[in-house]
């Protein structure tokens, strides 16, 4: 909106000149309104995209080798991860090195966290998208065992979650796997559509449509892309939104609500 205002104030005053500047400022103003002050500064966004990305790429190492052994459905999941970020075959060796490294039995996961806590840690996104993935990650193979649940739990609490926050990220990111591809997948979708949506039962549809719109809204793609997400990295959130939307109209449609 604003690069019209821009380019028609701008040749107003100054002709073609003054269209190109106001282009030129209305983008800057656009950006600023759509993603804040990270959106005006690509040095910065492109540098949490890099951290998130080895973050990313370490911990998942980390968390297939937890239990002990990598198996062969993790080793599928991070391919086909690396496959949809279309990496060149420089960066797709840089991203096996880093899961090797995280892979590594005496890879200590304190010193990778802080790194990204000073770049990414004043952002709840790039957190909360971080232990969505590994979560994800965790149950490609159908469930998460203790190891890998208490290594993903360590995360969150380094990344400032308590104990009962991370709790009930986990229980909404599980259900909302059982939504996947747009329908309900297990004997008892309704209560898999509340913890989906980190709500009970008796919550008001008040309560219910604000918890629906706050996970919509975390999940974004604008806002992710803004605050840092790479954007190759957005489907798996723009697939977690249709798995919320797909429990939300679940709980609409039992409530006799359209």
């Amino acid at each position: 909106m604003y690069k019209i205002i821009g380019v028609i104030a701008g040749f107003y005053v100054l002709g073609f000149l003054g269209a190109f500047l106001g282009f030129i400022l209305g983008s800057f103003l656009d950006r600023y309104k759509a993603y804040g002050a990270a959106g005006i500064n690509p040095l910065s966004a492109g540098h949490r995209q890099t951290v998130f990305l080895e973050t990313v790429f370490v911990l998942m190492g980390k968390l297939a080798k937890v239990d002990g052994r990598i198996s062969e459905v993790e080793i599928s999941h991070v391919e086909q991860f690396i496959r949809k970020l279309g990496m060149s075959s420089e960066h797709r060796l840089q991203a096996i090195g880093l899961f090797k490294q995280g892979a590594s039995p005496d890879f200590n996961i304190t010193s990778k966290l802080d790194a990204f806590k000073a770049v990414c840690g004043h952002t709840h996104s790039l957190k909360q998208m971080l232990l969505v993935y590994l979560i994800i990650m965790g149950l490609s193979d159908g469930q998460l065992n203790s190891a890998e649940k208490s290594l993903i739990k360590d995360i969150a609490l380094q990344l400032g979650y308590s104990q009962a926050a991370f709790k009930q990220l986990l229980d909404m990111v599980t259900n909302q796997t059982h939504f996947a591809g747009g329908q309900a997948s297990s004997a008892h979708a309704l209560d898999d559509a509340y913890k989906a949506l980190g709500v009970a039962k008796d919550s008001t549809d008040q309560e219910i449509k604000r918890a629906y719109r706050k996970l919509m809204s975390q999940y974004h793609p604008d806002k992710l892309m803004g605050q840092g997400v790479p954007d190759d990295m957005i489907n798996i959130a723009t697939e977690q939104a249709k798995e919320v939307q797909t429990a939300y109209d679940l709980i609409k449609k039992s409530r006799g609500q359209t």
